[in-house]
């Protein structure tokens, strides 16, 4: 009888744990579960948040050139697009008249571009002017790319 009581108490206190691992894994699950959902809440929160940001860009570029688009329109405000094109045409040609007058005076000093002109020497920095060609083309390529996204968008949108 004896036995057979140990036996009953084993075998109820086993079922008894297996019963808590069991509860355990459920709220385990359950608690992963939870996480998996708030993360992917987050995960498309900002997914949102980027693609309005680009949205916003997107439009910046366009509304510093003159161009706005509502309900399927395009509006082009002249005025601003003139003022942007002006600008621009303002900034060159200071540069390069400031270029023409230092070229008329032989007297060029161009850290960033390692060029150094005298009336009696020339001095050029094959590092400098090799580091100052590669950053002047990297500030093209990104001036054509956003010219080139421009376009695109026109395209995709009309």
């Amino acid at each position: 009888m004896k036995h057979i009581l140990l036996s009953i108490i084993l075998l109820l206190s086993l079922s008894g744990c297996q019963d808590k691992k069991e509860e355990q894994a459920k709220h385990d699950a359950k608690i992963a579960q939870e996480a998996r959902a708030e993360l992917l809440k987050e995960l498309k929160e900002q997914e949102e948040a980027k693609k309005r940001q680009e949205e916003l860009e997107k439009k910046n570029k366009f509304s510093e050139i003159g161009i706005t688009t509502e309900d399927g329109k395009i509006i082009i405000d002249t005025n601003k697009t003139k003022g942007f094109f002006k600008e621009m045409a303002t900034k060159m040609k200071d540069s390069m008249e400031k270029l023409s007058q230092d070229l008329e005076k032989s007297m060029i000093k161009d850290d960033n571009a390692g060029i150094e002109v005298n009336e009696t020497h020339i001095n050029i920095d094959l590092n400098k002017t090799k580091s100052f060609l590669d950053n002047w083309g990297k500030k093209m390529q990104g001036f054509v790319k956003e010219f080139d996204d421009i376009a695109k968008e026109f395209d995709k949108k009309y």
